[in-house]
């Protein structure tokens, strides 16, 4: 089929997660949309295995339908675990644990995301989008309130394209925001990362681990080899995800201010494992692992954003806008906040309503959020998050207060608060605030620790196993008050010796 003088009124560049989900839901708002989706691989190649929250999760089934295929095809996520060691821990059984003891109450899930870009392609589709696969976007021009231009290449044959908007979805490749200037570094927070894919990690649950280790055994009766285990450690964190079929997705997030990543002329795979190795439960989960073949990543400078989310005819969604840090799996929640504002802005522009005053909304939100979700979660946190006693009060805290303010809203309430990222509201202010100042308070404890050299001195032979969190809100505020008590004791016994950084 000839592509030639061809227009629509929404070109999707990039049909994975991002892309093909943006066409969906515009094809549901109004069939009667002509939208094509432009993607670049013939066949989706595997990422990183990532995490799904409880907000990426209730977009997955309640928002795009897909219960039943997730579960089908997919782990389901049996919560977040930390695992923390120091030089008294010889073993993933003396290493110190924070987690639940019961299975998850709200649903999400560990994905292959190349399985599921797939399924939600397939369905966007189904649902009345054409697809133009493969093919490489040549050039773009944007022209404010008019047609937006494309030429794009497929099966070695140039063709111009014209669009009243386009959905940038190209994930990190940045498309929109590279050609014209908008994609920024945000060097405040200059993380690395390095992951790969792995046979034969060891499993936390069978009998033989747990006979070696019986302090794993009686007081937990949930699955640990299912949960999001983070690993961590001063300046750093890793991350453990089983994925359906055996592999399990390990990569490790790095601030070089504080941690060293391995130099020298060696595979990244076998990099990471001796970087992981100095931390006892990565040393036996990955003794008899082997790394998957061509399947090894590494990236400098991972946070960065664009300085324009949206304009009249063109909208940035989940990693072409921004990125922060993968540390408790935001990334697929950014996907569903600007994924479902970009449907929002052009269904603005589709009912003649106000497109300018609903673009300077949508810029405005996902700056603010940006902005302040480092400030309340990110900044300075390696200071801290490899010591037990600190991490275990911001993690009660971190997520109790996301639950509360974030995910169950969205439960409730639907669709309509899935457009408001987090923190952008004006009525998000206090708890922004409050999140900002006990991170930077903790961060200080956390310095403070490791100049005097007691930095992780409980990081073995210590288990917090709590109930887990659901969205009843007696037991959030139990748990947030419970972490408050434990905060309020640290700051009297060594707070006060321990300055906040300006």
């Amino acid at each position: 089929m000839t592509m030639e003088a061809v227009e629509y009124d929404v070109i999707v560049i990039g049909g994975a997660l991002s892309g093909a989900a943006t066409a969906l839901l515009l094809k549901r708002e109004d069939p009667s949309l002509r939208i094509l989706i432009i993607e670049k691989d013939a066949v989706f190649k595997r990422r990183v295995g990532e995490a799904t929250v409880e907000v990426s999760a209730y977009f997955m089934c309640r928002v795009l339908g897909l219960t039943r295929f997730l579960t089908q095809t997919q782990l389901v996520k049996n919560g977040l675990r930390f695992w923390f060691s120091n030089e008294s821990a010889a073993n993933p059984g003396e290493c110190s644990e924070v987690g639940g003891r019961y299975l998850s109450t709200v649903p999400s899930f560990l994905v292959d995301r190349a399985v599921l870009d797939e399924e939600v392609l397939r369905r966007a589709v189904a649902a009345g989008a054409e697809l133009m696969r493969p093919a490489t976007v040549v050039s773009a021009q944007l022209h404010e309130g008019a047609q937006q231009m494309l030429v794009v290449r497929s099966d070695g044959k140039e063709t111009s394209l014209q669009a009243r908007w386009i959905v940038d979805a190209s994930g990190v490749k940045c498309l929109l925001a590279r050609a014209n200037g908008w994609r920024r570094s945000f060097e405040e927070h200059p993380t690395l990362s390095a992951w790969a894919r792995w046979k034969d990690v060891a499993d936390w649950d069978c009998p033989d681990f747990v006979r070696r280790h019986p302090q794993l055994g009686s007081p937990f009766v949930g699955i640990r080899g299912t949960a999001t285990n983070h690993l961590v450690g001063y300046g750093w964190w890793a991350w453990f995800i089983a994925l359906k079929g055996g592999d399990t997705s390990v990569g490790v997030v790095i601030d070089p201010r504080r941690a060293s990543w391995p130099e020298g002329d060696m595979p990244i795979g076998e990099k990471l494992r001796i970087f992981l190795s100095r931390h006892a439960a990565a040393a036996e989960l990955l003794e008899q692992a082997k790394i998957v073949d061509g399947d090894s990543h590494f990236r400098r400078n991972l946070p960065y954003h664009s300085s324009v989310y949206a304009r009249d005819g063109a909208v940035l969604t989940g990693d072409a806008a921004a990125f922060l840090d993968p540390f408790y799996s935001p990334g697929m929640d950014w996907l569903a906040f600007s994924a479902t504002a970009a449907v929002r802005t052009i269904m603005t522009w589709r009912s003649g309503g106000d497109t300018a005053a609903a673009i300077e909304k949508h810029n405005r939100d996902f700056q603010t959020s940006y902005r302040r979700m480092y400030e309340a979660l990110y900044e300075n946190k390696y200071d801290y998050l490899g010591d037990y006693d600190l991490m275990c009060v911001a993690f009660r805290l971190d997520i109790a207060l996301y639950y509360l303010f974030v995910a169950r809203p969205i439960f409730r309430q639907g669709l309509a608060l899935l457009c408001f990222p987090p923190f952008s509201a004006r009525e998000a202010a206090p708890i922004f605030h409050l999140m900002k100042f006990y991170n930077r308070r903790l961060a200080a404890m956390g310095r403070a620790r490791h100049r005097s050299g007691r930095f992780g001195r409980n990081n073995n032979g210590r288990r917090h196993l709590f109930a887990g969190f659901n969205f009843h809100t007696p037991h959030l505020l139990k748990i947030i008050a419970s972490a408050m008590m434990s905060w309020l004791r640290l700051e009297l016994t060594e707070g006060w010796k321990a300055p906040t950084a300006k």
